[in-house]
């Protein structure tokens, strides 16, 4: 555990000082703040349907969203194992009482961590929302528990990317294109008539996922299906670590 913890504190710290971070941090907010104050002037519009909620939008109902989500964690990710194996600090780290596995799950948490704090300040707009209008708890709550849950499926394949590469362009690359095709099934729910292949459709489609997180429904099937896939992935990249140690 001391060894995993290490490793996060490490990747932490590489992303609170390295200018990279920032950069991230600062796109990630402006792109925000557009979709929000873009999501607000629509609901203003007298002609907007009432019953729409800001944050139902904000939480996967734009396109903003999925944007942000599908280009931030790419580049979160692209340098975790990618940069260690292109420098060599990767095996020397190896060489460390330390395991595969912790390196990945330090670097992965260091990652997510990071993920989770770039969502922090746009509790702001929640907050402002809440002087305005009477809001439901629960569907927030939910919201940023599907956001989080997504950024951690997301995240986990960048990881596993990023250790079987040493260009962290192609790891960036390789983790987009990977992540594009998890969106697949949501362009497919439409088109299968089949009961039972349109209920495995709808089991992967990400987009009817944070629908339901946004009213507050939290299927606890889509919570499995995220930390099942997420930890396929770090299995992944560990045996993967296993594999090349020592080449």
């Amino acid at each position: 555990m001391n060894g995993v913890l290490a490793t996060m504190g490490r990747e932490l710290r590489s992303y609170f000082w390295s200018p990279l971070g920032w950069v991230i941090l600062t796109g990630f907010l402006f792109f925000q703040g557009i979709s929000f104050q873009t999501i607000v002037d629509y609901l203003n519009d007298p002609r907007a349907p009432a019953a729409l909620s800001p944050l139902g939008f904000f939480f996967g109902g734009t396109l903003f969203y999925w944007l942000t989500v599908l280009f931030v964690t790419p580049v979160l990710t692209m340098r975790l194992l990618s940069e260690e194996r292109k420098t060599g600090t990767l095996e020397a780290l190896l060489t460390t009482p330390i395991t595969e596995g912790q390196v990945v799950l330090g670097k992965y948490l260091g990652a997510l961590v990071f993920y989770i704090f770039l969502w922090t300040p746009t509790l702001a707009y929640v907050l402002l929302l809440a002087r305005h209008t009477e809001l439901d708890w629960g569907p927030v709550a939910a919201s940023y528990l599907g956001t989080i849950a997504v950024g951690g499926l997301f995240l986990a394949v960048g990881t596993m990317v990023s250790g079987l590469t040493r260009n962290q362009v192609v790891a960036a690359i390789g983790t987009f294109a990977i992540l594009f095709l998890l969106f697949i099934p949501a362009f497919l729910d439409g088109l299968i008539n089949d009961p039972g292949l349109k209920k495995v459709v709808e089991y992967l489609n990400l987009f009817q996922h944070m629908d339901e997180f946004g009213k507050g429904i939290v299927d606890t099937r889509h919570l499995i299906y995220y930390l099942s896939a997420t930890v396929f992935c770090l299995f992944v990249t560990s045996r993967a670590l296993e594999a090349n140690k020592g080449r």
